[in-house]
């Protein structure tokens, strides 16, 4: 037991020590930021200060909270749904290369329509909704998500479950241990691109369908040419998607792969 603890605060100090890279990144982007504000100004574009300034102020308001609550619930919903009907219908395509070849038409016809469009036919069959925006939550994100799943599973290693046949293992375990390790390193990736699509479009259907939340908020800035207003609301949406990404996503990623560590150049071979 003493050994596991270890093992996971390592693997958790690592990751913790990682996010210096991504801090450097940030200030770069900032450093870009003020740049541009230096050159077009504040009715353009407001400083980093002033608008962290005006995020400040944004979330000093209960209402702020409740916003962004209603919002992050929805696409949460419809990227949990994304989550799971594209990851367990990929795994269930990927291994059937017919249904391969007659998903993939119809994955091009979805992604080929726009999320406006279908922001517009989810109001005609629900209204202002939740349902609107979880459809088109959905319909945004879960083609990405089931064609990696499916793209993983069809190009998995037979040989490798052959070999685990060969050792006594049953399909469940081969699965486990070799397929599912597999189509994570596809999996998690595209529900990292998921996560920010399924926030993108939650937002422009609130603001299209005039469902309360952070959508509304930017139109009601917007109105008002408060630009420090509409990025602050903008940070809110982007901290709330890092707060899941790295504090759920990438977590659970790190779990299922963990036999990567062995390969790094820190990593101990056992």
């Amino acid at each position: 037991m003493g050994a596991l603890l270890l093992d996971r605060m390592g693997r958790l100090g690592r990751f913790l020590w990682s996010g210096w890279v991504g801090v450097a990144g940030l200030a770069l982007f900032a450093a870009l930021w003020q740049q541009g504000h230096e050159a077009y100004g504040d009715f353009i574009l407001p400083s980093p200060l002033a608008t962290f300034g005006a995020t400040a102020e944004l979330l000093r308001a209960g209402e702020t909270w409740h916003l962004a609550w209603a919002t992050t619930s929805r696409a949460l919903q419809g990227f949990l749904l994304t989550a799971v009907l594209g990851g367990a219908l990929g795994l269930a395509v990927g291994y059937s290369a017919a249904a391969m070849r007659l998903a993939r038409p119809l994955l091009t016809i979805v992604m080929g329509v726009p999320p406006i469009a279908w922001i517009v036919l989810a109001m005609i069959w629900f209204g202002s909704s939740a349902g609107t925006i979880l459809t088109t939550t959905v319909v945004a994100s879960f083609p990405l998500v089931f064609a990696n799943v499916a793209e993983a599973v069809a190009t998995r290693d037979r040989s490798l479950e052959d070999m685990a046949r060969a050792f006594g293992a049953g399909p469940l375990q081969r699965l486990w241990t070799i397929v599912v390790r597999h189509v994570a390193g596809q999996y998690f990736p595209a529900l990292a691109v998921a996560l920010g699509s399924t926030f993108k479009v939650a937002v422009m259907a609130e603001l299209l369908a005039n469902i309360n939340g952070i959508g509304v908020a930017l139109a009601m800035s917007r109105a008002n040419l408060d630009v420090a207003q509409s990025i602050a609301w903008v940070v809110i949406i982007v901290a709330a998607i890092f707060i899941i990404e790295y504090g759920v996503v990438q977590p659970v990623r790190a779990e299922l792969e963990r036999w990567r560590e062995a390969a790094r150049p820190w990593g101990v071979k056992r």
